[in-house]
């Protein structure tokens, strides 16, 4: 385990090995499902129609090299921090760093636009202002806090519960939606412009983001070399399933086309049961929607523990509270900036698509990294298995041309971030390191 992770803080406190498989495929599920497969399938239909069910395959089938490489690095290292951790094992406090403010980016970008999401749902349905939606979004990052403050058992628990009925819920909607179904729908399968297609890609990795997130939270396996293979795979199997369910049934029904493409489960859901369908859909949206900010409070913020803790983020983030095990600082903090965030988005009047966008140019670049972490460090794996980091930088990479301008805001914070780790954070470890050596030398003499 490298220097400072698992660290005791500074109040006394040390994070609990509590988690098993049943609660990190909940945990997988609900972060990589959430909003992405409520609001994206329809995104993805609106830029490429029928392509986009090309790009829906290729990302499942990306979605496992991910999933692999970051659950593989966790099972040989496992620590708060997930790919903050490994970028740091591979190469350096420069690039660790400006990982760690990418995750932060990340999350303060996508936890505004995620719960965003869920307030246009519940609009949808009830008479909700601008203003309203904002309260909703508010309401579930604050409930979401609230239940992670207790400890992670608990909000794994919760996890469970949401995510059984989350899935129950979809393959209703999926099975009852079906004989809305039209052939003509799929046609053309290959839009007239084909980078559409690239664009439908960019949102739609977007709907995958979140493999990385129980890689956050691996220092708290019960016993992660075993179970962190078994869960990758269930719910790798579980997501791809669903999430091409909901897309060809998106595509196939036309639901797409009404509501800006942002709500096509509500309007499946109404052309079957009718206005109340609707409204029941939309609650879920909420559940759902809470379940995914629910898995992301306990993964990032034990990512700016660990970076806390290094001093990449400030130190006073490293304090654990000693009963409950929760890196309460850390999640004060990211709080704090997700409302702000979310007050930004509301005074830019920023869209739902914009917000999805620049989310993922944060994440992608996260798992640039992540994957190139991989590359060089698991180096003892079977061949079959050393190409999947490969391949998993290689998607990556394709993907971020089609994320666009909106890419700049996520490379400008991870220039800031690797200036400095590189300056900052390098030269405090050299310092102690030359501080060791002198004490070593003295105690010598």
């Amino acid at each position: 385990m490298s220097e400072g992770s698992g660290a005791k803080a500074e109040e006394g406190g040390s994070l609990r090995r509590v988690i098993t498989v049943r609660h990190a495929v909940a945990i997988y599920v609900s972060s990589v499902l959430g909003a992405g497969i409520l609001v994206i399938p329809g995104l993805a239909a609106r830029a490429a129609g029928a392509g986009s069910l090309i790009a829906w395959v290729f990302l499942s089938l990306a979605s496992y090299p991910f999933a692999f490489t970051f659950s593989s690095l966790s099972a040989r290292s496992p620590e708060s921090g997930g790919i903050y951790a490994f970028a740091k094992e591979a190469f350096g406090p420069g690039v660790s760093t400006m990982t760690a403010w990418l995750f932060v980016a990340w999350v303060v970008l996508g936890a505004p636009a995620i719960t965003l999401a869920a307030g246009t749902y519940l609009a949808y349905a009830l008479p909700i202002s601008g203003p309203g939606v904002f309260a909703v979004a508010a309401g579930i990052i604050i409930l979401a806090y609230a239940v992670n403050v207790r400890g992670i058992r608990l909000s794994g628990r919760v996890q469970v519960g949401l995510v059984a009925a989350m899935v129950g819920i979809l393959a209703l909607g999926v099975v009852a939606s079906s004989p809305g179904i039209k052939v003509a729908n799929f046609s053309p399968i290959l839009p007239a412009d084909i980078a559409t297609v690239g664009v439908a890609s960019a949102l739609i990795v977007w709907s995958y983001l979140g493999y990385e997130n129980v890689s956050n939270i691996a220092e708290e396996f019960k016993d992660p070399k075993r179970d962190f293979g078994r869960s990758v795979t269930f719910s790798v199997l579980l997501v791809s399933a669903l999430y091409l369910a909901v897309a060809f049934t998106v595509v196939g029904t036309g639901a797409y086309a009404s509501g800006g493409g942002v709500t096509p489960f509500a309007e499946m859901m109404s052309n079957v049961f009718g206005p109340y369908g609707g409204v029941a859909v939309s609650l879920f949206a909420v559940v759902i929607i809470f379940s995914t900010v629910n898995a992301y409070t306990a993964g990032m913020s034990r990512v700016v523990y660990a970076a806390a803790v290094d001093g990449s983020l400030p130190r006073f983030l490293a304090g654990v509270d000693p009963k409950t095990g929760v890196p309460r600082r850390a999640m004060i903090a990211l709080f704090v900036l997700i409302m702000l965030g979310l007050v930004i988005f509301y005074f830019l009047h920023v869209d739902v698509q914009s917000a999805f966008l620049a989310t993922s140019g944060a994440a992608v670049l996260t798992y640039v990294v992540g994957s190139a972490a991989g590359i060089r460090l698991l180096t003892k794996e079977v061949r079959s298995k050393r190409y999947f980091p490969w391949l998993s930088l290689i998607v990556s990479l394709a993907i971020l041309p089609f994320i666009g301008l909106l890419l700049a805001v996520s490379a400008v914070v991870a220039v800031i971030g690797f200036v400095y780790g590189h300056m900052v954070v390098r030269n405090h470890v050299e310092l102690n390191r030359a501080i060791s050596n002198i004490a070593s030398s003295d105690s010598q003499d």
